[in-house]
């Protein structure tokens, strides 16, 4: 799909830097599968929770050598 939009040259420069890519196309569509990607892994965890509770190395230790 083809659309045109103002967006600063210094801007793309810098995101073709920062990624390492040759063209504003592959600027684009880097930043579009970051998006994504972003959005798939929140809802992800939004599904799946987090994990805040380690275990410590020693209870560890406890729970392998339990039978």
């Amino acid at each position: 799909m083809k659309t045109t939009i103002d967006i600063p040259e210094e801007l793309f420069i810098d995101a073709m830097k920062a990624i390492d890519v040759h063209t504003k196309r592959d600027v684009v569509m880097y930043s579009l599968n970051e998006v994504i990607r972003r959005k798939k892994m929140s809802d992800l965890a939004d599904k799946l929770g987090t994990f805040n509770d380690f275990i410590s190395q020693s209870e560890l230790m406890k729970l392998r050598m339990t039978p």
